[in-house]
């Protein structure tokens, strides 16, 4: 029998995992998907907003400020790239200036670093916003991280400390024993932690009826290529409205440039398909930023974010059903606020429930390998050990062949073409894997000791994929 089970391996399903690593609990991960991070966590804004915007009082407040604050030092222990670059809330209207103050003394009453510029001001250190923006709300606080990246860091540690992990693994049921529950008449765990995102109501009405409902709110976004001229430096909102913070420019820490989302609600709540969304983000982009280089797009994406009729995060024991514990409803500012939701769950809710003790020998996950941040007498001795690290297989983000075997072979290791993608980036560039999938393919299959038409592929084309990596085999 399990002490806990987590149902869901977004960024907080993996985080509240993590941190309950560092005790002698028996943990399971069950995720329905091939791979962790592949829904909401996967496809968002990638930032962590100071803080400034969430309504008063609400959990979405409290975790943001709380996150926000978490990430540096998070991020430094899982060998993660975490980034403070700041960001403007760009006004173009007398009453989005009166917002703008607004946002001011929030900022003050939330201790908020800020700053008020004048659209003079402002456009001297980014001299691509739009002509109409006359004054901006700076944010010094504001950071980039990856969020898929830090998922797989904390399970990666977890398993590292005896977390298990089940993928493809869907819940179609759940019955409540004297102790424990029954997950699929197979699973016996004495508490759940529901972290399922869009389908936490959905796992609920499994024991009773959900005391919130969970609707798929679609976000779309462009993807444009490393640039050589500096776009934006910082993080470009325009002024928040009820519908959310709006359509964004966001730099990467990978070096490319986010443009997006929209806000659409959804019925099919595992459609990510881009659609007409787009045209939306064009439009609305040109408001705060101009000279928008749409020739550099080399990608877009869709994510879908777990809004619930509450409208602030869930988190607590349910009220019905004792050691069933909601995790739900987190959306923007999710990303920012995980962390500490994932730490409060574990200390304020989860370590009441046992007698417990921290391990005594914790094991520390090691960085994945960046050939482009390493020195070159650091690469040279990586190449001279293992000539792998020597055969470039993706020619636009520059990855190696012992890059790509290094990311199967780790715990939460790679299985598809997408989660070696999402580990060390192959695929990620200019081609967007046309040259290299392939090539992925057939080194997935060569570790994993399987046929390539066995590995599951996760990309469009897959026919073609497969007659290309099936040559010179």
């Amino acid at each position: 029998m399990y002490d806990i089970t987590i149902i869901g391996a977004g960024i907080t399903g993996s985080l509240i995992a993590y941190y309950l690593s560092e005790y002698d609990f028996k943990v399971l991960v069950l995720e329905k998907e091939n791979d962790v991070a592949n829904g909401a966590t996967g496809a968002n804004s990638a930032m962590v907003h100071s803080g400034h915007d969430p309504k008063p009082g609400t959990l979405k407040c409290k975790y943001n400020l709380l996150g926000n604050a978490m990430y540096p030092k998070l991020c430094e222990d899982l060998k993660v790239s975490y980034k403070v670059i700041g960001a403007f809330v760009a006004a173009t209207s007398l009453e989005e200036e009166k917002k703008l103050d607004e946002l001011v003394k929030q900022c003050i009453d939330r201790n908020v670093p800020y700053e008020l510029l004048s659209g003079d001001e402002a456009k001297k250190l980014e001299p691509n916003l739009a002509d109409d923006v006359s004054k901006v709300l700076s944010l010094p606080s504001t950071g980039i991280v990856t969020p898929w990246e830090v998922t797989i860091a904390a399970l990666e540690e977890a398993m590292l400390n005896g977390v298990e992990l089940k993928l493809n693994y869907e819940v179609k049921s759940i019955e409540k024993k004297d102790d424990c529950f029954l997950i699929n008449n197979d699973i016996k765990t004495k508490i759940i932690v529901n972290c399922a995102g869009v389908h936490c109501d959905d796992i609920t009405n499994l024991l009773r009826v959900s005391p919130y409902k969970t609707e798929a709110r679609k976000g779309e976004y462009y993807v444009l290529d490393h640039l050589n001229d500096t776009f934006v430096s910082r993080v470009i909102y325009p002024v928040p409205t009820i519908k959310g913070k709006g359509v964004l420019a966001v730099p990467t820490i990978h070096g490319n440039i986010l443009l997006g989302p929209n806000s659409d609600y959804i019925e099919d709540k595992d459609d990510a398909s881009t659609n007409k969304g787009l045209d939306f983000i064009k439009k609305e982009i040109n408001k705060t930023v101009k000279n928008i280089p749409f020739n550099k797009m080399i990608h877009t994406f869709a994510g879908l974010r777990p809004h619930i009729d509450l409208n602030d995060f869930y988190i607590q024991e349910d009220d019905e059903i004792k050691n069933f514990i909601h995790v739900a409803g987190i959306e923007s500012p999710g990303i920012s606020a995980a962390p500490a939701i994932a730490k409060d769950v574990v200390e304020k809710i989860l370590l009441n429930k046992f007698d417990y003790k921290k391990k005594d020998n914790y094991v520390h996950r090691e960085a994945f390998i960046r050939m482009d941040e390493i020195s070159d007498e650091k690469k040279d001795e990586l190449i001279k050990n293992n000539p792998d690290f020597g055969k470039i297989i993706c020619r636009c983000e520059k990855i190696s062949k012992g890059q790509i075997i290094d990311v199967i072979n780790r715990k939460c290791g790679a299985t598809t073409i997408k989660g070696v993608k999402l580990r060390c980036r192959p695929g990620m560039g200019r081609c967007q894997g046309g040259f290299c999938e392939p090539e992925v393919l057939k080194i997935l299959a060569q570790q994993l000791n399987k046929d390539v038409s066995e590995i599951e592929l996760n990309v469009k084309d897959s026919k073609i994929l497969l007659a290309k990596a099936k040559e010179d085999l």
